[in-house]
């Protein structure tokens, strides 16, 4: 059993903790792990040059809460952190005030900075620096080539383009963003380590991660879109969104700069059913969204009605199952 999963930020890790519960339960080697195989495609847009160090904050956040360092309290960064080296760079004058990285957190920076001077490429640096953590779960980030997601905004008056990190966390997406910008994306490409995992997976799955800017980053690579509709497995995506709102940060924002509803239809429309030119052949929304299921359907996509809050161990293994189980409902 091969499953691959595009996935971002602190949903697609939380995600993908529950598909490796599942798998394991389900498809167990003996010795406590699985035989199936999971291959995470992760979104790399929001990666940046911070203090001469590469950040790779998606990448990140899955590899430490899969390892098991992630705190947990915050969803993000590592557990037990100091934050004595930022402020050491804050007094030189560099670096981000409103984007603290820790201690723990900069000597990951360090060790994947290193071992990209040193010739290797993004894909080689993360399965190295994966070597620690044993995740559990094969991380591929999206592209070995540089994709940054920039926000263009006005503000007072002024036209502005920003570091997508700098409009996420700085200005927390308060101001209203007019577009998105790839920087570097036309000359990006899927790894042959993405293509394979795609081509020869049992079952893909879009994690409820942000559809425009985690989700829609990896979309945006070309050769990912076609990459995808060509693989013969089932594609299923959960929504990341339930009664009208983002499960988590701000999807909301997003959706409505490049004029997506905020709704578990119009996300499901958005990606498209693989039969009429779309990606999907499968979608799951939240049972308070159960009044989608039949507006789905007509549109040609399968939809059920399932949990989708992910509230602990148990509740993200179920949705991961859930998952599988409309991916083998037959066509």
């Amino acid at each position: 059993m091969k499953v691959t999963v595009l996935a971002g930020g602190v949903g697609g890790a939380r995600f993908l903790k529950g598909l490796r519960t599942e798998l394991r339960r389900a498809y167990p080697n003996g010795d406590g792990g699985s035989t199936a195989e999971i291959t995470a495609v992760v979104n790399t847009g929001d990666d940046m040059w911070l203090t001469g160090l590469r950040v790779c904050p998606d990448l990140d956040s899955i590899m430490y809460a899969l390892g098991g360092g992630n705190d947990e309290q915050r969803g993000w960064g590592r557990a037990g952190e100091t934050e004595r080296v930022s402020a050491e760079l804050s007094a030189y004058g560099i670096g981000w005030p409103w984007f603290t990285l820790g201690d723990l957190d900069i000597g990951t920076h360090i060790a994947r900075s290193s071992f990209l001077r040193d010739g290797l490429t993004l894909t080689e640096a993360t399965a190295r620096l994966c070597e620690r953590w044993n995740p559990g779960v094969r991380l591929l980030p999206m592209s070995d080539q540089p994709v940054e997601t920039h926000v263009e905004f006005m503000l007072d008056g002024k036209r502005h383009i920003v570091h997508f990190e700098e409009w996420w966390v700085k200005h927390r997406a308060a101001v209203p963003a007019k577009r998105f910008i790839q920087v570097g994306v036309e000359a990006a490409h899927p790894t042959p380590q993405v293509l394979s995992a795609i081509a020869h997976a049992d079952v893909v799955l879009l994690a409820p991660s942000n559809p425009v800017v985690s989700i829609g980053t990896i979309l945006g690579v070309p050769g990912m879109r076609e990459a995808l509709r060509a693989t013969r497995a089932p594609i299923v995506g959960v929504s990341p969104i339930i009664s009208g709102a983002a499960v988590r940060g701000y999807a909301d924002a997003c959706l409505t700069a490049i004029g997506v509803e905020t709704s578990a239809v119009a996300v499901a429309k958005h990606y498209g059913a693989r039969p009429r030119g779309g990606l999907l052949d499968g979608w799951l929304v939240d049972e308070a969204d159960a009044v989608a299921v039949p507006v789905l359907e007509a549109s040609g996509l399968p939809t059920r009605a399932v949990p989708l809050w992910m509230r602990d161990a148990d509740t993200s293994a179920q949705l991961a199952a859930d998952a599988l189980a409309l991916a083998r409902v037959p066509r």
